[in-house]
């Protein structure tokens, strides 16, 4: 008896052990939420027409129990690729995922899409597919094509408009090349490239330097047939101007016989910048002579600058002329006076090196340092050389250098002085020579002097 009793409170303490064993794996086993995904709507509803250009579809689908969810689309003849990013919009019980795409016109067909929701370890998807269409290429033609205005000086700017359309409506978002061609000229050539804005209308500015005639071309698409405009004719006239030459210099002035002349200034024509790629023409008449001598010439720069250069040979007169090209008179210079002086006999030559003028600019009032070297010719080499130097100043615009002080220079030959600069213009230092040496001048530094 006793020994059943035993044998029952052991199956009692058994059964109540796998009572408490059992509790956890019960409660593991509750019900998790399951995810949910419904269909994926589309917006425009399919087929998508893109006949008339490019269009942006929407897709919108519904979510329960995701924590993420992707959706990507496949063309045709392609494999699947994510649209981007979704926009998550959670509701009560169901979240909103919204992706955009935009379609062009091609690739048409049946596209795919497969939207994916994850959560908790599980995943559903929503599969289905849509049709991109393109209808019969639409006829298109170009209208209230134009140029203004008709008539222009070289070089002006003109508008160049018109309008596409398709099937009769405007034709937005469309590339449309604006060509022209010369009067003496067979060939069109592409002169601008617009894409076509609201109601199809586009617009570009041209600038003109020859009479002839634009066109607007479309090329066409999958979904448009190509179209080229009436012609826009435009008549350019050749506008004549005057040209002068503006700070004619020659210098050094004066100058020792056979030593080097330097002819600068600047060519400018009325209401423009300087003219580059012009020839201009350095003549000399000597004193007493009434006769005016070509002697050398130079091609302009980019901003209408030249440059020369000739040996001096006797004292007279030196200017410029230029003869003119087409929409431009000639002009000449006025005459600059150099005094061409004998070279002294068993003399030294001497030189006036690294000039320099600074700072530049300089606010007006200011004083500038001039620095430099004066140095003399002894069997081959230069040494440095003491004598007096003056400082010279000619302002911009003029044609005439003024004395402003004199000074010595160091047994070394180091020049050095200070000087107020009033006026924007050149510089340089000039040494007379003395009974062993001949004169020299330095080069020109010019100093912008601002107020």
């Amino acid at each position: 008896m006793l020994q059943r009793i035993r044998v029952a409170a052991f199956a009692v303490m058994i059964g109540a052990g796998a009572l408490v064993a059992l509790a956890p794996a019960a409660a593991s086993a509750a019900p998790q939420n399951t995810v949910t995904i419904g269909q994926v709507y589309i917006t425009p509803k399919p087929p998508i027409d893109v006949t008339s250009g490019p269009v942006t579809a929407t897709f919108t689908f519904f979510t329960k129990g995701a924590d993420t969810a992707t959706l990507q689309l496949k063309p045709p003849l392609g494999v699947y690729s994510s649209v981007g990013a979704l926009t998550k919009s959670p509701g009560h019980e169901w979240t909103r995922w919204t992706g955009t795409k935009k379609f062009e016109t091609s690739p048409t067909g049946t596209w795919s899409y497969l939207a994916t929701a994850t959560g908790g370890g599980q995943e559903k998807s929503s599969t289905g597919t849509f049709e991109v269409v393109v209808k019969k290429a639409a006829d298109t033609s170009f209208a209230s094509f134009g140029v203004r205005p008709g008539v222009v000086d070289r070089g002006d700017a003109v508008k160049v408009f018109g309008r596409l359309l398709a099937d009769g409506k405007g034709y937005p978002g469309q590339s449309v090349s604006i060509q022209f061609r010369g009067r003496h000229s067979g060939d069109f050539r592409e002169v601008a490239k617009v894409t076509t804005g609201d109601g199809g209308w586009f617009g570009a500015g041209v600038r003109v330097r020859e009479s002839g005639s634009f066109r607007a071309v479309f090329a066409g698409t999958s979904a448009a047939k190509a179209a080229t405009s009436d012609l826009a004719r435009v008549l350019v006239r050749h506008r004549v101007v005057n040209s002068t030459i503006a700070g004619f210099d020659a210098r050094p002035e004066p100058v020792v016989k056979g030593d080097s002349l330097t002819f600068t200034g600047a060519l400018l024509a009325e209401g423009r910048d300087g003219l580059p790629g012009q020839r201009v023409a350095i003549f000399f008449r000597a004193a007493g002579s009434s006769q005016w001598e070509y002697v050398t010439s130079a091609v302009t720069g980019r901003h209408g600058r030249f440059e020369a250069a000739a040996t001096a040979v006797a004292s007279g007169w030196w200017r410029a002329q230029y003869v003119g090209t087409r929409g431009v008179n000639g002009t000449v210079s006025g005459a600059d006076w150099v005094t061409v002086d004998q070279p002294a006999p068993a003399k030294a030559d001497t030189r006036l090196s690294k000039f320099n003028a600074y700072p530049e600019p300089i606010a007006r009032g200011k004083y500038l340092t001039f620095k430099g070297k004066l140095q003399i010719s002894d069997e081959g080499t230069w040494e440095g050389y003491a004598g007096k130097v003056a400082l010279y100043f000619k302002k911009a615009g003029s044609g005439k250098w003024e004395y402003v002080k004199m000074f010595r220079s160091s047994d070394s030959g180091r020049l050095y002085v200070k000087a107020k600069a009033w006026d924007s213009g050149y510089w340089r230092f000039v040494y007379q020579g003395d009974g062993d040496t001949y004169g020299s001048y330095s080069r020109t530094d010019y100093v912008r002097v601002t107020r």
